[in-house]
């Protein structure tokens, strides 16, 4: 399988999380009690949220998952929602040894600010060990989210990290790769994340993130996006090793620089303040957006308005997946809501 032509459909690895949000009265001080109002579960993790995002969205082609579940409840639940969405599951192996990750996000009534309690769980524990790229017939490799993968993101000597070993092997079998990083505020972005670009054919992150990775500040004092620092981080990034192209998202749209150093901006959709739900996993569901459009061989512009649409659509739901819609409604709501004034000229 190793010719790439052959290949067809995704195959998504890492975090497997359930998001237990619970919105409550006020939050409270230490030692006194806050009232849950109510309460909704959603998917959470990169391969969880993208795959099921591309689910939704009518994908037509393969979805495969792999990771690590514990052999509890919320595990059953994951693999039954792979079922559900017909994701190929055999790859995502249960334990005893952890629960099933999950993340309590405790949201205040009043004013939507958010908390949250995570479990690292099993995905602490998965190493991709039981990865087969040869046998797999997958032309997209994904894997998401490193700095939130212990055994992962931990050294390996010949290519610095585990996760840049197992992207190796992905693109040694003949596969596309992609990368996420979670938004962590820390100096460990250099140390884990660097060595993985150097296997990295799309970098997909945020603009924190990429000011994270490379130095560069691309918000300025006030708030605003500073688009110079941002065309810089890209071409950092695709310094750093990316292949092909990279991708950096933002409440205000999108941007992409490819290798032959051609840049590409896509505004965010102007939705009403009331249409919006919660903004948890409108990263994900961008990502999906590009990665649909990557496979099936679409140009960027594309690509970009697709995965603002499909980010869109995410944020009329407080879950991460809940919001999702068909491609061609998805698609209808910047008919609908327009995109915003243009973030930056094309170049």
């Amino acid at each position: 399988m190793s010719n790439p032509s052959r290949r067809k459909g995704i195959l998504a690895a890492g975090n497997w999380i359930v998001d237990q949000v619970k919105l409550i009265d006020a939050y409270p001080e230490r030692e006194t009690l806050a009232n849950i109002r109510r309460q909704a579960q959603g998917t959470g993790g990169s391969p969880y949220n993208v795959l099921v995002n591309l689910a939704k969205l009518g994908a037509p082609f393969p979805l495969a998952g792999a990771g690590l579940v514990g052999r509890d409840a919320l595990g059953a639940c994951i693999l039954a929602d792979c079922k559900r969405h017909k994701i190929d599951a055999r790859l995502i192996h249960t334990t005893d040894a952890a629960p099933t990750s999950y993340t309590d996000v405790m949201t205040e009534e009043s004013n939507g600010r958010r908390t949250f309690f995570h479990c690292r769980g099993a995905n602490a524990l998965w190493d991709g060990k039981f990865l087969n790229f040869t046998a797999s017939h997958a032309r997209l490799f994904h894997l998401g989210y490193l700095l939130l993968l212990d055994a992962v993101d931990a050294p390996d000597a010949t290519h610095g990290t585990k996760a840049a070993a197992i992207l190796a092997a992905a693109q040694k079998a003949g596969m596309k790769t992609s990368i996420d990083v979670v938004s962590e505020n820390s100096d460990r972005f250099n140390r884990v994340v660097t060595p993985a670009l150097r296997h990295v054919d799309y970098c997909i992150i945020n603009e924190f993130e990429a000011g994270k990775i490379t130095g560069f500040a691309v918000r300025q004092s006030d708030g605003a996006l500073d688009t110079v620092a941002l065309r810089h981080a890209a071409g950092s990034l695709l310094q750093m090793g990316a292949r092909e192209l990279v991708v950096i998202h933002f409440p205000e749209g999108g941007f992409a620089r490819t290798r032959d150093g051609h840049d590409h901006w896509q505004s965010s959709l102007n939705l009403p303040p009331k249409y919006v739900a919660g903004t948890a996993g409108a990263g994900d569901a961008f990502c999906a957006g590009v990665l649909y459009g990557l496979h099936e061989g679409w140009e960027i512009p594309r690509c970009l308005h697709t995965a603002v649409c499909a980010a869109a659509a995410k944020l009329s739901d407080a879950t991460c997946t809940g919001g999702m819609k068909p491609l061609k409604a998805c698609l209808a709501l910047a008919k609908k809501y327009r995109p915003r004034a243009a973030v930056a000229a094309e170049s």
